[in-house]
């Protein structure tokens, strides 16, 4: 969710361009640029997570391509997989065994480690 400067600023410098399936909202300035690139922006829905761009956009926001996304583009392929959001630091963050929140014991080695000795 936007704090109220990017909003104000969205509501009067902004031009909407288009929206993601996540919600996330594509705006670019509504004034010529002073260089040669127009400036680009999202306003996120929910919390500002950037991994929730999805690639299209992504190249457009960074202009890789100066066409705005169309529906076939943002359309997932069949071995996409849905997106998650980025999880480090939560308590659903992945964990290896042995992690020290998750007990803390390792499995013990199974003799198919050889350790490496400077020569």
């Amino acid at each position: 969710m936007a704090d109220i400067g990017t909003r104000l600023y969205t509501w009067l410098n902004g031009e909407k361009v288009g929206e993601d399936q996540f919600g996330n909202i594509y705006y670019r300035g509504k004034k010529a640029a002073k260089g040669p690139r127009e400036k680009r922006w999202v306003v996120y829905k929910g919390e500002p997570e950037a991994s929730k761009v999805p690639s299209s956009w992504h190249a457009w926001l960074h202009y890789t391509v100066n066409t705005l996304p169309t529906g076939a583009e943002q359309m997932a392929k069949p071995w996409q997989k849905e997106h998650l959001p980025n999880l480090s630091g939560t308590d659903l963050a992945y964990r290896p065994p042995g992690h020290v929140l998750q007990g803390g014991r390792r499995d013990k080695a199974t003799g198919d480690y050889e350790a490496w000795r400077p020569e």
